[in-house]
């Protein structure tokens, strides 16, 4: 997002929601489990009620991108796809050491969304 520290948590510019305001655990394999939809039933609209000025979402991972654009497929096919969102939301992949491969092999993610999620973001802040 090319922000500092401060930027980053200033609760009047920055606001980081899981998708479904709970932590479900992890599969057998160490992998987060899918969040259960009751609790962004629950917590989802009311607390982006108190949010009435979003400019710019970021749909980080799988399961934010499903809930949010309703499209199935890969991260990889849905960040591909960043152009087609609807305006002032892009997906991006789950920020995590184990991207490194998947960022070597989509080489368009830094060359062409990253300059694009960094002006969105200057130009906001």
């Amino acid at each position: 997002m090319d922000v500092n520290e401060t930027e980053f948590y200033d609760v009047s510019r920055v606001a980081i929601l899981p998708t479904a305001f709970c932590f479900p655990g992890y599969n057998a394999k160490g992998a987060d489990l899918p969040p259960p939809p009751i609790c962004a039933k629950t917590w989802h609209e009311r607390v982006m009620g108190t949010l009435p000025d979003v400019k710019l979402t970021l749909l980080i991972g799988g399961y934010a991108q499903k809930y949010h654009l309703g499209v199935r497929g890969s991260v990889t096919e849905v960040v591909r796809n960043w152009r087609s969102a609807p305006v002032g939301v892009i997906p991006l992949p789950h920020p995590s050491w184990r991207n490194t491969g998947w960022i070597k092999k989509n080489p368009w993610f830094e060359a062409e969304l990253v300059p694009q999620l960094r002006a969105q973001v200057r130009s906001l802040l």
